[in-house]
This record gives structure tokens, sequence and C-alpha cells, in this order.
């Protein structure tokens, strides 16, 4: 099996390209190498003469592609989307850029119990299995925990799948309590049992003055960049009247869009929540993070990171710079934070691996 060791030994990091995504038992491992191989060489897809394509490697659904040239790896790294051959069922690809430090695998743990009393797990563990086949899954344990094994990209989009369906959960859930109530006003001698849901403790993340309106939730990150970086999140509120309530917690984000002009159409929070979707569900696949650490650094050494992300500012527009107090986050496009990140550490005096 194939790993990063391979890539480094061929002493091309910088022509090779990772490829995540790739559809896991379509075909045979040769037959899914040539077929990335002839994708990658083809001019429509800003391609060139390929070297060696690796496949399989310790990681389901990722090969490394190692081009002859490094301008064409730049090429198909700058390009957003890239799909496979129409019998490869048009599989979309993420391509970044090669690093020795990079998450080739990632271990989670992840805690189901919070479905238990809404879906049956086991088969929630199903649909994950189907939807994200490069995933490797643990026997599903009795108190409703499970590890998974995979690609950071496939971890993330694990992540997004489980964040997507807490909210509809909560949304069910939300209504399901909203009908309980007005029942209970025509019903005055009963009341309605609290309930049990563990979910419904996330309600409190969200305003009493928006349950009538819509509400959803988002990876922090994610967020963070629509709100600073993409115009039409803004406009888009005033254009249709809406308010948007927002409370970061963590990795997640709550956002609750009520209509505030009376008279106003009541679809408007719904549209405007599904723009959202959209927008954010195409984000989550362009958008990657790269970190400095500050803390346990001299104060000199974080003053040099800080200045160069500042100076670095006006050449990236589209990259969200994040300070923190003991880290710097850069969010953008694969090569934008590839790029960025290696203008920092040429400014801070250090080298780019």
């Amino acid at each position: 099996m194939a790993s990063v060791l391979n890539v480094k030994e061929s002493k091309a990091p910088e022509r090779t390209a990772v490829v995540a995504g790739l559809p896991v038992g379509l075909f045979s491992d040769q037959l899914l190498a040539l077929l990335v191989k002839s994708h990658f060489q083809d001019i429509k897809n800003e391609g060139g003469d390929v070297e060696d394509v690796i496949y399989p490697t310790r990681t389901k659904g990722v090969a490394y592609v190692i081009f002859k040239e490094k301008k064409v790896a730049e090429n198909v790294i700058r390009q957003k989307k890239h799909r496979l051959a129409r019998k490869a069922r048009h599989a979309e690809l993420t391509v970044s850029h090669f690093s020795d430090k990079i998450f080739s695998s990632v271990n989670a743990i992840l805690d189901l119990s919070v479905f238990g009393k809404e879906v049956t797990l086991e088969t929630l563990v199903k649909d994950l299995k189907k939807k994200i086949p490069s995933l490797n899954f643990s026997p599903l344990k009795p108190n409703g925990r499970i590890s998974v094994e995979g690609s950071f990209l496939a971890v993330k989009r694990l992540k997004e799948s489980l964040l997507v369906r807490a909210c509809s959960l909560l949304e069910k859930d939300r209504n399901f309590t909203s009908e309980g109530r007005k029942w209970n006003r025509q019903n005055p001698q009963r009341s309605l049992q609290r309930s049990n849901n563990p979910l419904a403790s996330v309600r409190t993340l969200v305003p009493e003055t928006a349950r009538s309106g819509e509400m959803l939730v988002l990876d922090t990150d994610v967020f963070l960049y629509l709100h600073h970086k993409c115009r039409s999140y803004e406009s888009t509120l005033k254009k249709f009247c809406i308010l948007s309530q927002e409370k970061v917690d963590g990795e997640i984000t709550t956002i609750c869009l009520k209509n505030i002009q009376v008279g106003s159409q009541p679809n408007n929070a719904k549209h405007v929540k599904e723009l959202i979707e959209e927008w954010s569900h195409a984000l989550y696949l362009k958008l990657r993070k790269e970190t400095f650490i500050l803390e346990g650094k001299e104060k000199k050494e974080k003053r040099m990171i800080k200045c160069a992300c500042e100076q670095l500012s006006s050449r990236y527009p589209e990259v969200l710079i994040n300070f923190y107090r003991t880290h710097v986050d850069i969010i953008g496009s694969s090569s934008d934070t590839y790029l960025f990140k290696k203008g920092v550490m040429k400014l801070i005096g250090q080298k780019v691996s």
C-alpha cells in the first residue's frame, strides 16, 4: 500500500497533487488509476503529462498524482472543480497541494447517542457508509459510539452530513413543540410532557424571538468566511428584509432568520435559508484552512507572524485571516492558502515543506 513516503522518495512533492473523492468499489484499483491519469492528462482539465499515479494509498478514495512539470500541478490545483468521466459517475474530486505534514488518514470517535431517540442508529450508520464510502467505520458500540477512519476531507464531509441531519431533526422537534403549545392552549386541562429528546438542549442556543423563523447550523469556519468575504450574505439579508441572529459555539454556528418587515412575504426567510445552505455547501467543498500556532512562541516570533499575515492580506483579498490569542487561522481556496502560507514562512525566514 502506497503512502506519503512514496512521494517523498520520488523527490517530487512540488509536482504532486493529492486527489480525494475517488469512487471506491466501482472499478479495480488499476482501472481507477488509469481513469485518474487520463483525466489529469487532458488539456481541458488544465492537465498535462503525468509521471505517475500512486493508488491505492493508505486512505480509501485518495490518490497522489505526480506531474512532470510543477506548473501543470499548480494549474490543476487552481481549478475549482474536477469531475471524472461519465463511466465513473462524474465523481467530484477535491484536489490539493501535497505536503508531508498532511493528514493522509484521520481517526475520529463519534457519539451518535444524541440521535438515539430520533433514528435507529444502525440505519444512520448504514446511510453514512453509503453516502461516504471512502470512510472506514468500526462496529457500533451499545453506548452509541463508533470510530471512523479516512482522509481529512472525507471526515470533514461526514461532519457536514451530521450537522445537516442534526439541524433537520431540530427543526422537526421545534415544529412539534410549537404544535404542542397550540394544542395545549386548546386543551387547558392537559399539558405537554417535558421532552426527553437530547437534541432539545440545542434549542437553548436559539433566541426565543427567532423560534417562529428559520434556523440552520453551519460550520463556524464556513460561516465566518461567508459573513466576512461574501458580499451576497449581507446584501441578501437586506434585500429580503431578514433579521439574522447568529450564535457561534465552537466549531458550530447557529443562525436564526426572521422577517423584520411587516407585510413581507412569509417565505422570504425560508428562501434566504435555502440560499445560505447552497452557498455554505459550495464553500465547504472549496475552502481549506491553515493554522499558525502562536502558543509557546516568543513575543518577537508571534509579532513577526502577525505582521507577515497583515502584510500579505492585500495581496490575497479572498483569504480570511482570523487572529486568536493562541493561533492564527488562514481560510481560503486550496491554492490561495498554500501560497499565503508559503509567503508568511518566507517573510519570517522559515522553509515551507
